[in-house]
Parts: C-alpha cells; sequence; structure tokens
C-alpha cells in the first residue's frame, strides 16, 4: 500500500515538473510596419497642403527675429541638419509659443526626426490655436496622420485623414 502511495506521489511529481518544462505558443507578433523615410512622410504632409488660388489663405505679420529663425531652419532643413532645425524653431518658440505655423514647422522637424508622438502633439496644438481651413489646417492633420501611420496606429490615421478634406473652404466668388 504505502508502495503504492509513493510510486503515485513520484508519478505526480513527474508530471508536474514535466508540465513546467511546457514552453508556451510564442506570442503572436504584430505585422511589421511599412518601412517609410521621414523624408517621404514629409513629403505626403507637403502634398496634403496643396495651395489652391480659390481658397482663401491669411498670412499673419511676423516677428523679424521670428522670421530669422525660421529662415534658419528652413535652411538647417534643407541641409539635413534636422538637430539645427529642432533648435532654431525652439528657439522661435520661445519668443512666439502659441504660433501655429512655428508650431506646425516644429512638428515637422519631430517627423523628419521620427519623434512620432510629438510631432503629432505639436500638430494639435498647432491646429487648435490656429485656423481650422486652409493649408496649414491640412498639414497640422496630414502630419498628425503620419505621426499615427508610422506607430501603427492605422485606424486612427484613417480618422486625421478624414479631417484634411474638411481643412478645405473654397474662398469668396466675387464678381
Amino acid at each position: 500500500m504505502m508502495n503504492k502511495i509513493l510510486t503515485r506521489t513520484t508519478a505526480l511529481t513527474l508530471a508536474v515538473l514535466a508540465a513546467g518544462c511546457v514552453t508556451s505558443a510564442p506570442e503572436p507578433q504584430a505585422p511589421a510596419l511599412p518601412k517609410v523615410a521621414p523624408e517621404q512622410r514629409l513629403a505626403a504632409v507637403e502634398a496634403a497642403a496643396g495651395q489652391d488660388d480659390k481658397e482663401l489663405a491669411v498670412q499673419p505679420l511676423r516677428d523679424p527675429q521670428v522670421e530669422d529663425l525660421r529662415e534658419a531652419a528652413s535652411g538647417a532643413r534643407a541641409r539635413r541638419d534636422y538637430a539645427a532645425a529642432a533648435a532654431a524653431l525652439n528657439q522661435a518658440l520661445l519668443i512666439v509659443a502659441d504660433d501655429p505655423a512655428v508650431l506646425q514647422e516644429r512638428a515637422e522637424v519631430a517627423l523628419l526626426q521620427s519623434e512620432f508622438e510629438r510631432a503629432e502633439t505639436l500638430a494639435r496644438r498647432a491646429y487648435d490655436l490656429g485656423s481650422q481651413v486652409g493649408p496649414l489646417c491640412r498639414r497640422h492633420w496630414a502630419t498628425i496622420e503620419q505621426s499615427r501611420l508610422a506607430r501603427g496606429e492605422t485606424e486612427n490615421a484613417g480618422s486625421a485623414q478624414a479631417q484634411i478634406a474638411a481643412c478645405t473652404v473654397p474662398g469668396i466668388n466675387r464678381m
């Protein structure tokens, strides 16, 4: 009898130990995101902005110091020196923290630096502070769309894509 209990206990112990050695199925991996260069993402943003002669686009007066910093950032972007572009725009934002155009330019540089969450945050803030229509509005939403696509949030990117079309309002047709 004691021998039977010992045999069963040993068998049970071996079964438990064997079960501990079984490996579980590997976790399913998320599908790989398509490899898109940051420059291609920015090109999509610029294409979405477009320029329609029939559309009303308002350009505010600019602080000369801010304009110089924006030009420096533009030159740095052309040289692909995205860190210098970001630094110039950050300095401009210290002067005019709530300028939607400067915020958008900084968002685009963040996109080029593959800082996708920051790009979306800046573009969203620029949209909230600026005009809800026109080319700048489309750039905001295109930046948000590209940021979401880069992070694999395709469903959310689709909602941003829908907002791009809502940014176009034709100008007044005068006779």
